[in-house]
């Protein structure tokens, strides 16, 4: 069976796992079933959980569960982990689940929608989901084998469960390796990707970084050095830095802080800056995954670089959409040149427009942005009528394919001017 079919036709490669699940069942053995799930599905039924059982094992209700989270460590994460995999948007259609080490989920995140068909398998705070709970799912495996757990469909115990797809990993005290709970994303069969289950494994590593610093990853949204820094500083003393401004031009992008320090940024968070940057209303986990990476993005891909981003920089970056925080807005030095040229400032825009927008990158949402400045700029300069801001921008590199600014130049200095004829040849244009 080919295993990738779970991604390219899910619905053809669970129904192969239905027929193969109703053999097993009835003592057939199939090697579309792995042997750890066959014995998982032995231990399960021998536990008195049937695959015709619908409801799990309760172990608190809701209102116990709500004291429960208070006193858990993980609910120092959970911020983190919300940002990092959560969609509780309208439509959103992945379930977020954090049990503790026993599988009894704590908490659950997702939308309306998806949150009332996990009611209806009972998947809800105070449910116990190990396998002597509800049988063989991935929070059970999870539990069982120590690591990261993918199940589909079929490979379910319990026939009801046969729609879901889910994916599960351990989370794990970093200093004395005592398992603290599992961390479980679930949806209908076509949610899963091949990405989710790096996404799991990479909010398990997040997570248990949190937890192993100092405060316990109390304040998951600024980076260590902030948190360092802000435990020990004395009431009175300064606070910490917070961004001032963002360099896009260019191929060297940097974040600039108040205090006047700068930190550097890699060609993909400069992208989503730049992306945030260009539009005050901010985007969706699934805008920017697109824009980003076209129909391969992935919304939790977005949300791992997006908490790499704000733990980077501090309340620069707001969530619920992503946009720049008020202060930073417009803070950009490409939002300076729009500023200028808004304000009529024509010469200022040209001085200030360096480098073009994040040159080195290939993105295509960026080219747009970055031919948007290139075209915004040489408007304002060709209706200037200004032959010296001409041949400033003539002789940039956003400029210098500019063909008509080397016409607007001929019609004020003449077609026989040097200038003219120099820029009308470094376009390739024969010399009228």
């Amino acid at each position: 069976m080919d295993y990738g079919q779970r991604f390219s036709d899910p619905a053809r490669y669970a129904r192969t796992l239905r027929r193969a699940h109703e053999l097993v069942i009835s003592g057939v053995p199939r090697p579309e079933i792995p042997a750890s799930l066959v014995d998982s599905w032995h231990r399960s039924m021998a536990l008195g959980i049937s695959p015709d059982q619908h409801s799990p094992r309760h172990l608190h209700d809701v209102s116990e569960v709500l004291e429960l989270r208070r006193a858990h460590r993980l609910q120092r994460v959970m911020p983190a982990l919300h940002e990092l995999l959560a969609d509780d948007s309208r439509d959103g259609r992945h379930l977020l689940v954090l049990t503790d080490a026993g599988g009894e989920i704590l908490w659950r995140v997702g939308s309306p929608a998806v949150l009332r068909r996990a009611d209806h398998l009972e998947f809800l705070e105070g449910a116990d989901w190990s396998e002597a709970g509800i049988g063989t799912n991935a929070i059970s495996e999870a539990l069982v084998t120590g690591g990261a757990v993918q199940l589909f469909s079929a490979e379910h115990l319990v026939r009801t469960h046969h729609e879901w797809a889910c994916t599960a990993a351990p989370i794990t005290d970093p200093a004395t390796g005592e398992l603290l709970g599992v961390l479980d994303v679930s949806g209908p069969l076509d949610t899963i990707s091949a990405d989710t289950l790096r996404m799991v494994r990479c909010a398990v590593r997040v997570a248990e970084s949190l937890l192993g610093t100092p405060d316990g990853g109390a304040s998951p949204g600024a980076s260590a050095p902030v948190r360092a820094a802000r435990r020990s500083a004395p009431p009175d003393a300064r606070p910490a830095a917070v961004v001032a401004s963002l360099e896009l031009l260019g191929d060297k992008a940097a974040a600039v802080f108040d205090d006047g320090s700068r930190t550097s940024l890699t060609l993909r968070r400069a992208e989503i800056l730049a992306l945030l940057d260009s539009r005050s209303q901010g985007w969706s986990a699934e805008e920017l995954a697109y824009e980003l990476h076209g129909d391969a993005g992935t919304p939790q891909a977005v949300r791992t670089e997006m908490f790499r981003v704000r733990s980077l920089l501090g309340g620069a970056v707001e969530s619920n959409p992503y946009r720049l925080a008020s202060g930073l807005a417009g803070r950009s030095d490409s939002g300076r040149v729009l500023r200028l040229l808004r304000g009529g400032r024509v010469a200022e825009a040209l001085e200030a427009y360096t480098a073009p927008l994040l040159s080195r990158s290939g993105t295509l949402a960026v080219q747009l942005l970055r031919d948007q400045l290139d075209l915004a700029v040489g408007s304002a300069v060709r209706a200037s009528g200004d032959a010296s801001l001409l041949v400033r921008w003539l002789s940039t590199d956003m400029g210098a394919s500019d063909q008509l600014a080397v016409e607007a130049l001929g019609k004020i200095v003449g077609r026989g001017d040097p200038r003219y004829l120099a820029f009308l040849a470094a376009t390739g244009s024969p010399v009228h």
